[in-house]
């Protein structure tokens, strides 16, 4: 390799990942060849979503440290449908297994879904106390609590992996959680169709809460979620890109925080609401009724600008081009997402070549 090629590897591993088994899955084992080739073509970190049917994040970062040898690690977990001391054990042992590859995102999910299974909101108070709780017990701390997640007169874990805490990074959209973010994490997970001036807009918010906060604002990773389809035939691509847009933007208040944050146009929201798959389901999340295919059809009210600045479509070197755009704007790191690893080989040979050009 000559040094401008050996700086665009280090770059790609340092700044891009994938998430593993995107969408509904049916055979969970695939994520494992699909985190073995993530780190083959060099991506620096798998990220694992939580879905409770045949996506759950501990047993999926166990198999694929197991599998993987220097690929960083990061589940997500809805903050606080674990008792504390289970996460906190999760993420203590994971550190263990994989030698200090695991980071915990924590995700809030959608109110109406925690609703229809009966379960508490996920606030940002219980949030907050929640990441204190696991923090002090990664200290080697023996907690004592009372509050909004419950009582738990002592908590300690036994066995404390000799290392480092794993990072704790939030997923946010609106000005409250990425301020939270700033406040109280790590790093913060930017969602997907947030534009390059939404990420501007969002590190700024971040940044400022973290330095009112008595934070280095440096030290809090601003990282973004995108939606990649390159190389792709027009219907996958439709699927990949326009049908799993639909499952974000039909969501009342959460569609609304990304149009906000990128500052859109709300009336395109009214549309898509009103089409006759979105009204029928009277609240219920579009991705729990329909697949992305099944979603194109709506996904065809929105404008092509929101597609050109939220996600990144076309041929690998236009995607890698506007990848480029997002970390100008302020992002640390990019998610990549939508699109399997298989499908990202061309894509990562034109972002090495790109970030290679940027180091000279």
């Amino acid at each position: 390799m000559t040094a401008q090629e050996d700086a665009g590897a280090a770059a790609l591993f340092e700044k891009f990942g994938t998430y593993i088994l995107p969408g509904r899955v049916s055979d969970p084992r695939r994520g494992i060849d699909e985190a073995l080739e993530a780190e083959r073509i060099g991506l620096g970190a798998v990220w694992i979503s939580e879905r409770f049917a045949l996506k759950e994040p501990a047993v999926l970062a166990g198999a694929v440290s197991e599998a993987t040898s220097k690929i960083r690690i990061n589940g997500t977990f809805y903050a606080t449908m674990r008792h504390p001391i289970v996460t906190a054990s999760i993420a203590n042992m994971m550190q263990a297994m994989s030698g200090d590859r695991f980071g915990v995102m924590f995700a809030r999910a959608v109110p109406a879904y925690m609703k229809m299974l009966g379960s508490p909101a996920i606030t940002m108070e219980r949030v907050a106390d929640c990441i204190s709780i696991m923090r002090r017990l990664w200290a080697g701390e023996t907690v004592s609590y009372e509050g909004v997640l419950g009582n738990f007169p002592m908590l300690k874990l036994t066995d404390k992996h000799d290392g480092p805490p794993p990072p704790i990074i939030f997923t946010a959209i609106g000005p409250k959680s990425l301020e939270f973010a700033g406040t109280h994490c790590d790093g913060v997970l930017l969602h997907p169709f947030v534009s390059p001036q939404g990420v501007a807009n969002s590190m700024k918010i971040v940044r400022d809460a973290a330095e009112k906060a008595g934070r280095d604002p440096m030290k809090v990773k601003i990282i973004h979620n995108v939606i990649v389809a390159p190389d792709l035939q027009k219907d996958e691509e439709d699927a990949v890109v326009r049908g799993r847009a639909i499952t974000y933007f039909e969501l009342p208040g959460f569609g609304d925080l990304i149009v906000e944050i990128n500052e859109w146009d709300k009336s395109v929201l009214d549309q898509i609401r009103a089409h006759p798959k979105i009204a029928c389901l009277n609240g219920k999340p579009a991705d729990q009724a329909y697949t992305r295919q099944e979603l194109v059809d709506v996904g065809q009210i929105l404008p092509q600008k929101w597609i050109d600045d939220g996600a990144a479509v076309g041929t690998a070197a236009q995607c890698a081009d506007q990848l480029m755009a997002y970390l100008d704007a302020g992002a640390d790191e990019m998610l990549l997402h939508g699109s399997a690893p298989k499908d990202m080989g061309p894509l990562t040979t034109e972002l090495k070549r790109v970030l290679g050009a940027r180091a000279r």
